[in-house]
């Protein structure tokens, strides 16, 4: 049986969906030969630290109960720093997302008094809560924290003169969401948040910039870091995890910002020096390894996604051939129907509870009903072929992910297929 045979037969994709997507394919190859230089780069770093950093088997030894004196976890914590071009590192499976990882950032660097800063608009949904835009119980605002934030100028443009007129001698620390989130709006590239970060530093050099890296990890041969980002913080369950860490969370950056993390992890007094790994270390050290071929085959699948989309008449973002800095690619379905058929689509592409039906329902942390496809080796992974959608205008599905490039593949002909399927809708 040939390749569209089997595609036909054990997918039910038709011929038609099969050429379309088999056109894209062929005038996005320049495309992907960008992306493969990114991930060689990538690699040479990651390989780099782990041998500068003397990596060792006898480092895969988990801890249990306190963790003292774990030198796998002190290893992992110098890769996690010298690959984010960091002082210093707080790596742990205590961390159980990348909202808080950015929690446990926010709370340790911030006191009553202090203004935090938003530069690029509203945050993620779930942050609303850990700040207080949305009111919850011990958030930030609650503690006594300011918040403000500068919003986008018209077409995404970065307000430089707004985040400058809303820097004041209370603001403590400035964060930069650097991927879309649920907003149909571009994501930044590293040298914008550069930008931002310089701009904040010619006004007062002691505040702290810090960057939401969600989604964002080695889609670029450079990091936040490298432009002189104070805290870069993300989840282990998304790029930089390769697929194989279960569970997670990273924040890399000056050794000040991070003691001061840790210390909200544990407790005063304990900061770094407890937390056991609990035989994670390998996961978390093969993940890192294996993270630049990750993000390479859902970057191609992001980009494949787009042209076929693109081609099909939909609104997408980015578009096919241009930048890339992060994994998600959103598509503008314009009508919940056609979402859902999405999403469902998406789902029947997963190794991983295939057969399950994804319906829209309300997620803990977000102001409308979410649709979540993911069938997953593991729960909520993003960097796992996956696609979720808030259930409101501009009904935009937004698609990331992908372990391999031949599954991303897979699931978006699928998505394609169901939507021409759904032309009626």
């Amino acid at each position: 049986m040939n390749r569209n045979e089997f595609l036909k037969k054990e997918f039910n994709i038709s011929q038609e969906t099969i050429e379309f997507c088999d056109k894209a394919l062929f005038e996005i190859k320049d495309k992907f030969l960008e992306i493969e230089e990114t991930s060689e780069k990538n690699q040479m770093k990651v390989l780099a630290a782990m041998q500068r950093n003397k990596l060792s088997e006898s480092h895969f030894s988990g801890t249990t109960g306190y963790g003292y004196d774990d030198a796998g976890r002190d290893v992992t914590e110098k890769v996690f720093a010298d690959v984010f071009s960091s002082e210093s590192a707080l790596v742990r499976p205590q961390i159980i997302s990348g909202t808080h990882a950015l929690t446990i950032a926010l709370f340790g660097n911030l006191k009553s008094g202090d203004e935090l800063l938003s530069a690029v608009g509203k945050p993620y949904d779930t942050l609303e809560s850990v700040i207080g835009i949305k009111k919850t119980k011990g958030s930030l605002i609650e503690n006594g924290i300011i918040y403000k934030q500068a919003e986008f100028l018209p077409n995404d443009q970065i307000d430089y003169d707004g985040i400058k007129n809303m820097i004041t001698s209370r603001t403590k620390l400035v964060t930069i969401q650097r991927s879309k989130g649920y907003s149909y709006r571009r994501s930044l590239s590293v040298e914008e948040i550069g930008n931002i970060v310089n701009l904040v530093k010619s006004m007062n050099k002691d505040i702290i910039c810090m960057i939401d890296n969600c989604y964002g990890e080695f889609t670029e041969d450079i990091e936040p870091g490298d432009v002189c980002a104070d805290l870069t913080v993300g989840s282990l369950i998304k790029n930089p995890g390769g697929g194989l860490a279960p569970v997670g969370g990273y924040i890399a950056g000056r050794n000040e910002y991070i003691e001061n993390a840790a210390i909200r992890l544990t407790a005063p007094g304990l900061g770094k020096e407890v937390g056991p790994t609990l035989g994670l270390t390998a996961s978390f050290m093969q993940g890192l390894f294996l993270a630049p071929s990750v993000v390479e085959a859902s970057l191609k699948g992001a980009v494949f996604a787009s042209k076929v989309f693109d081609s099909m008449g939909y609104d997408v973002l980015p578009r096919p051939l241009e930048k890339r800095t992060d994994i998600v690619q959103a598509i503008k379905l314009g009508k919940p129907e056609k979402v859902v058929a999405f999403c469902k689509a998406i789902q029947n592409a997963a190794p991983v509870d295939s057969f399950v039906s994804p319906e829209p329902w309300a997620m803990p942390g977000y102001d409308c009903e979410v649709i979540m496809a993911a069938g997953a080796f593991v729960q909520g992974s993003s960097i796992e072929l996956s696609a979720d959608a808030p259930m409101k205008e501009p009904y935009a599905v937004y698609l990331q992910g992908g372990l391999t490039w031949e599954h991303m593949k897979i699931g978006v002909m699928l998505g394609a297929e169901a939507m021409r399927q759904s032309e009626n809708l």
